[in-house]
């Protein structure tokens, strides 16, 4: 991804030095360079200094490579035909009379998917126990859609019963993703979806202070479950069953632990036990068993909005349905960056 990242950045750079046949604008210029690692010092930079040799000086930065864009198109691409295709509709700067420039602009998209052709591939690796497991991409959930890669899920569907898969930060993000976002460019419909819970994460929910969390207070207890009743809720809206899995802690106490599974079946969500940390496997046994009977159970699972929708009516549909908002106020500034987007035919894209 780095690799393949920076070579597209220097491939613009050099276009601009060697007569700027596109007529970028050198202000204009979106595309950044990546590193595997977080360098605030290098978040705004200036490059090309030293002379007419070293490149026509502008301002750019730095990110991390997991929030690459190309990181988030491998996660997504069907095959390397597919991904050749998205990795040239790369919007990577804009002209002086504000055309947008794309990658396949600057005859590079070849060359970048060869540097792709192994990392494509999902890597088969296997747990302690011996489980099989695909590790394949890890897009950002904050500013991408925070799931691994389509194949490798596909994959996994083609060799196992069944297939567990992590979308990252919530029911309220990574979920919402996952199911919006993957779900529907991939043509998966999930069985069932399980929310990992603590009841010291419950309680810090509720007010209560880190340092305390291994003491028992009901009523930090009742404030967090809010967070958590939420996510349940969230799930339901997909129209899939939810389980929740309670990831058990020494400190936590029965009390504590039959009022959050009294909470969540209010909510008609099942709960179990996880003790995998200190049992390994035999220690998700009632879990596994919860959520194969959840899995044969009948879903509606449809989607938070449609894609023919347009971009304010789907951030409306996800504020108010997932975060629970009113509703939305777009600001100037927000306003001429969805006019940007419909004028790029990004609108009905999922969001």
């Amino acid at each position: 991804i780095t690799t393949a990242h920076n070579l597209l950045a220097a491939v613009i750079d050099n276009h601009i030095q060697q007569g700027n046949a596109l007529d970028i604008d050198v202000r204009r210029v979106v595309w950044k360079r990546v590193l595997d690692l977080n360098d605030r010092a290098l978040r705004h930079v200036v490059i090309g200094l030293g002379g007419k040799a070293h490149g026509v000086p502008r301002e750019t930065g730095f990110d991390i490579t997991v929030a690459s864009e190309m990181m988030a198109i491998l996660c997504l691409a069907s095959d390397l035909e597919d991904m050749k295709k998205r990795l040239g509709e790369i919007v990577v700067a804009y002209t002086r009379d504000g055309r947008a420039v794309r990658a396949k602009e600057l005859n590079v998209t070849g060359a970048l998917t060869l540097l792709f052709k192994d990392a494509i591939k999902p890597n088969l690796v296997q747990t302690l126990e011996g489980t099989p497991a695909f590790i394949h991409g890890g897009p950002f959930a904050n500013i991408a859609h925070g799931c691994n890669s389509v194949m490798a899920t596909k994959f996994a569907l083609k060799f196992a019963d069944y297939v567990v898969t992590e979308a990252g930060f919530g029911a309220d993000l990574g979920a919402e993703k996952f199911l919006d976002i993957k779900c529907r460019f991939a043509g998966l419909k999930p069985d069932a979806v399980v929310i990992v819970a603590t009841v010291r994460a419950l309680k810090m929910h509720g007010g209560m202070d880190k340092k305390d969390l291994g003491k028992v207070d009901m009523d930090a207890l009742e404030r967090g479950m809010q967070n958590l009743e939420k996510h349940i809720e969230n799930i339901h809206k997909f129209g899939l069953p939810a389980v929740v899995a309670i990831n058990a802690f020494p400190t936590d106490t029965k009390e504590e632990l039959d009022f959050v599974e009294a909470a969540c079946n209010k909510r008609g969500a099942e709960v179990a036990l996880s003790e995998v940390w200190a049992k390994g496997g035999e220690g998700g046994l009632k879990l596994a068993e919860k959520v194969e009977a959840a899995m044969n159970k009948p879903n509606n699972f449809h989607f938070i909005y449609e894609t023919e929708q347009s971009v304010e009516e789907k951030i409306t549909a996800i504020a108010r349905e997932i975060y629970g908002a009113d509703g939305i106020a777009f600001t100037d500034a927000a306003k001429k960056q969805l006019a940007e987007i419909k004028e790029l035919g990004f609108d009905k894209m999922p969001v």
